[in-house]
C-alpha cells in the first residue's frame, strides 16, 4: 500500500478490525512515519441491469440509492435503511452469482424492502417504478399492502 503523504510503498500495518462489512486497516509509512486508515472491502462482481426498454447497463448504486431517497423524503426513514436495503440487492445477487439482472428483478426485491421500513415509501417508490398512470394503480397498490 502506497502511502498517501510521501509515495512510499512500505508501509505496515498496525491495527485491523472488522467495521460494517469492510476491514479497516490503520497503517504506518516506513519512510514518514505518518499514519493513515485503508478499508479492505470484497470486490463484487459488475451487474449488468436490464432495463425494459431491452437496453442494457451497468448495475449503480447511487441511481438506485437516489431513487429510493426519492420516495423517502419527509418520511422516517434513515439512510443506514436505504443503504440496508441497497446492501441486500448486491448481497443478495453476488451470492446467486449473476451478473445480468432485470430492472423488475431488482425494483420487486426494493418494494419488498420498502413495505417492511414504510409503508408510504413503498407507495412513493411503487408509484414510479410500477408508473401509475391513474388513481386505480394507487387503489391496486394500496390495497396489495393491506393483505
Amino acid at each position: 500500500m502506497r502511502c498517501p503523504f510521501c509515495g512510499e510503498k512500505d508501509t505496515r500495518v498496525l491495527d485491523s478490525r472488522p467495521s460494517e462489512m469492510k476491514i479497516r486497516r490503520r497503517r504506518e509509512c516506513e519512510n514518514c512515519q505518518k499514519r493513515f486508515t485503508t478499508y479492505e472491502v470484497v470486490e463484487m462482481p459488475m451487474f449488468m441491469v436490464e432495463k425494459k426498454d431491452g437496453s442494457i447497463q451497468p448495475f449503480d448504486r447511487k441511481k438506485l440509492m437516489a431513487g429510493i431517497f426519492n420516495a423517502i423524503i419527509k418520511r422516517p426513514v434513515t439512510a443506514s435503511q436505504v443503504q440496508a436495503i441497497v446492501d441486500a440487492v448486491e448481497s443478495q445477487y453476488s451470492a446467486e452469482m449473476r451478473t445480468s439482472i432485470s430492472s423488475s428483478e431488482i425494483g420487486n426485491m426494493v418494494m419488498d424492502k420498502l413495505r417492511d421500513v414504510d409503508q408510504v415509501a413503498y407507495i412513493r417508490f411503487a408509484s414510479v417504478y410500477q408508473d401509475f398512470s391513474d388513481v386505480a394503480g394507487f387503489i391496486n397498490a394500496i390495497s396489495e399492502l393491506r393483505k
